[in-house]
């Protein structure tokens, strides 16, 4: 079966969990005394909060439903979607975090990525900042509704009510501690929630091993039923290994993730949080991958129904522990979903009332404003999220998969280039970002069948974009403002 009983040490684990996250939202309530803290917590956080944080406001529940439910499916070919995620958020840390904070601190006191882009290229039109926000605001409800349905499934599998009610549930337990904190409770949240993911990670696949007879054991029955999963290559062609290595491409543009290396204390942190934060998504990455592997091998051998792969976790944590200790490891999912939706709501938020509202219609509003409407496009973008996860039958992984190459192609080329390339002009981070995101929508919905050419939606987006920065860039004039702060970046590196 699917669905154990349910059971009043799990009912009891989850609301604990719950009150716990919203006690902390309530606490930071008072102690947002400007947009500054409310959005970015006052650039005040150390090494191992930021980086506990950027990786769990990073991973979301596809690490604990997806990722396992695809390895369940294929196989360890899916592990080249980990193993591109690993490096790709390597070399965030190493080369963006940095030039990063330097610039949105020394340079520009920018909150938002699109303060940034504003103030790097002397954008004084504001085109990028209302390019940047629409993007925001289309790929992040998309990313908040992947976290809903995940949410959803937990609470549906975990207490057996009905899939609208259990979406209702966590979307509410989601915007209120966001609602009310801001991001130094995102953050703190975020640091609770990764300790427990990675938890809950080494744990399960760790029982699922002894249960099973050992490791030799497990991979035998899953040798002779599916032979083919235990293969990197077999059945595998080189488009699908590049559509998966590629997922690391997505980290130079995911504003959910940047924000964590501008809000970082000093520039000083970065090498801890880089280390703290790696090991972090190294260990929790191989336990997702296992408990997928492993979970062909249990759903085999104690003949189990399982119609969901995504949520093989969940049926693992319910009937290998007790009530109290499967409480704690369902709270692992639940953990991952509120750290990542709680972060892309804030960014939205922050996007709607800075970005919008102050920066452009009314600059003279007060700081007790703008976390007014902060507040407000909280609950706005979660209403719209909230509706598009009505479908029960989303995976949780092709929502994710469609946000990350959105943000990945538009921002992370322009990132890149704006943090490397001197000669990069206004015109062309524009013209880069428009590309990146029309070459994802495009080619996910029609030119991939079209051309014949399955590859995942992030590579032509990225390649497309950063053709165009160079050539637009190189056919138009850098602005003077815009040369003398890249000086003043590499002055502080």
């Amino acid at each position: 079966m699917e669905i154990v009983q349910i059971n009043t040490e799990i009912a009891i684990t989850f609301i604990a969990y719950s009150a716990l996250m919203l006690f902390i939202g309530f606490y930071f309530y008072k102690k947002n005394k400007n947009t500054e803290d409310y959005f970015l917590g006052g650039r005040s956080l150390g090494p191992v909060v930021s980086a506990l944080s950027a990786g769990a406001s990073d991973m979301s529940g596809w690490l604990l439903m997806g990722l396992p439910g695809a390895l369940y499916v294929s196989g360890f070919v899916e592990s080249y979607i980990a193993i591109g995620l690993s490096i790709g958020a390597f070399l965030n840390w190493i080369f963006v975090a940095k030039r990063l904070r330097i610039y949105t601190s020394v340079i520009a006191n920018s909150i938002t990525i699109p303060d940034y882009f504003e103030t790097r290229f002397d954008d004084d039109k504001h085109i990028l900042r209302i390019v940047c926000a629409i993007v925001i605001l289309v790929f992040f409800t998309f990313y908040v509704s992947s976290g809903l349905v995940g949410g959803a499934k937990l609470f549906e599998s975990t207490f057996g009510i009905d899939y609208t009610h259990a979406l209702t549930t966590g979307t509410f337990i989601i915007v209120l501690y966001t609602f009310l904190g801001g991001y130094k409770a995102v953050c703190w949240t975020d640091m609770i929630q990764g300790l427990l993911m990675m938890s809950a990670l080494i744990v399960v696949p760790l029982v699922m091993l002894s249960n099973l007879g050992g490791y030799e054991a497990a991979i035998n029955i899953v040798s002779e039923i599916k032979p083919q999963n235990l293969s990197m290559g077999e059945g595998i062609s080189a488009i699908s290994i590049i559509s998966a290595l590629a997922w690391g491409l997505g980290y130079f543009g995911q504003p959910h993730i940047l924000v964590r290396f501008m809000s970082i204390r000093s520039t000083k942190d970065i090498p801890t949080a880089t280390f703290v934060g790696i090991s972090w998504m190294v260990i929790s990455l191989i336990g997702a991958c296992f408990i997928g592997i492993l979970g062909i091998a249990y759903v085999h051998k104690f003949n189990l129904n399982l119609q969901d792969p995504e949520k093989i976790f969940i049926v693992m944590s319910q009937l290998l522990f007790n009530p109290w200790i499967a409480g704690i490891l369902l709270s692992a999912i639940l953990a991952a979903i509120m750290s990542t939706a709680s972060s892309q709501l804030l960014v939205s938020s922050s996007t709607l009332a800075e970005d919008f509202y102050r920066r452009i219609f009314k600059q003279d509003a007060s700081s007790q404003m703008v976390m007014k409407l902060g507040r407000i496009g909280v609950l706005l973008v979660a209403l719209i999220a909230f509706l598009i996860s009505t479908d029960k039958n989303s995976s949780v992984l092709s929502i994710v998969a469609y946000a990350w190459a959105g943000f990945g192609a538009s921002f992370g080329s322009v990132m890149l280039f704006s943090l490397f390339w001197s000669r990069m002009t206004r015109l062309g981070a524009i013209a880069g970002m428009i590309t990146g995101a029309v070459v994802v929508v495009a080619w996910k919905n029609y030119l991939a069948a079209a051309l014949g050419f399955p590859i995942y939606e992030i590579v032509p987006g990225f390649v497309c974009a950063s053709l165009v920065i160079i050539i637009v860039s190189l056919m138009s004039q850098v602005r003077s403002g815009t040369q003398k702060a890249y000086e003043t970046m590499l002055k502080n590196l």
